[in-house]
């Protein structure tokens, strides 16, 4: 993956000292008889320093990484990571690589790892090429390069997993973080819109409206419904799954658990002791 050249010495150093080779790790070292990369080399806007194996490995399992996914890896160095995210969890596995030596580097240490079924890597632009179909997407990049990816990223299909080895996105708050051997990594799930009026109704007689505020993530807002107009007591959006509490009538605790799929929200609702199927619209 890749990584700022300001930050070379720093990061370079803690690379060194780890010194991390986990039972995935592609070769004893990098590059090959062909070509050999060096650890701090420029590139386009970045240098590269591959991410330690067990970093790899975490940040693949925080996903929650299967065969079902398509994971694609953004500035994908030595293609450590399309590797093991297609030998040992399974996935279908891309990487994005602006180096041509680097790209192919890749391409034979995806041949050398017997993944070529599942892994391939492209020489091209992150900026440039499509990787909308991911389900998993993972970076090591700068600051104002996830920025730049943002916009995208947060148009990508709700629930599609994004880690960054070391840096965030801004005001977009990771929804976990962890750290590997003093390597910190960050886990975003792109946010469904539910921004609005929904009126829900179930098939027992309920029906409420809710307005809802979003800021990425983290939504509030009120529901009104019997003639009375509350706050919603918790609000949480993970992606395409949403839940929120409030007070029923009779001031017990109702809620609902809600799958969102553009203009519309199915799911259940726990209220007056009953669970029942529910659906929501936006209005």
């Amino acid at each position: 993956m890749m990584i700022c050249r300001t930050l070379v010495a720093a990061l370079l150093a803690a690379t060194l000292a780890t010194g991390v080779v986990a039972q995935n790790s592609i070769t004893p070292e990098d590059g090959d008889a062909i070509y050999q990369p060096s650890s701090g080399q420029p590139g386009k806007d970045v240098v590269w320093i591959p991410t330690p194996d067990a970093l790899v490995v975490r940040m693949l399992a925080a996903t929650r990484t299967t065969k079902d996914d398509l994971v694609y890896d953004l500035g994908s160095g030595d293609g450590r990571i399309p590797i093991v995210a297609a030998k040992q969890f399974g996935a279908r596995a891309v990487g994005i690589e602006y180096n041509p030596e680097m790209a192919e580097l890749a391409r034979r240490n995806v041949s050398r790892a017997g993944v070529e079924n599942r892994a391939s890597i492209i020489t091209g632009d992150i900026f440039v090429e499509d990787f909308s179909k991911a389900t998993v997407v993972t970076m090591y990049l700068l600051p104002d390069l996830n920025m730049k990816l943002r916009p995208t990223i947060l148009k990508m299909r709700p629930g599609t997993r994004v880690t960054s080895h070391q840096f965030k996105m801004g005001d977009w708050e990771p929804d976990e973080r962890f750290t590997v051997e003093t390597r910190e990594a960050y886990l975003w799930y792109v946010p469904a819109n539910v921004a609005g009026m929904w009126t829900l109704r179930d098939d027992h007689g309920f029906e409420g409206t809710f307005s809802l505020g979003q800021r990425y993530q983290k939504v509030g807002g009120t529901v009104t419904f019997g003639g009375k107009t509350q706050p919603l007591l918790g609000v949480s959006l993970q992606g395409e799954k949403l839940t929120l509490s409030f007070l029923d009538l009779e001031n017990n605790l109702g809620s609902a658990t809600l799958v969102v799929t553009g203009s519309s929200m199915d799911g259940q609702l726990s209220w007056s002791g009953r669970t029942t199927k529910a659906t929501a619209r936006r209005r």
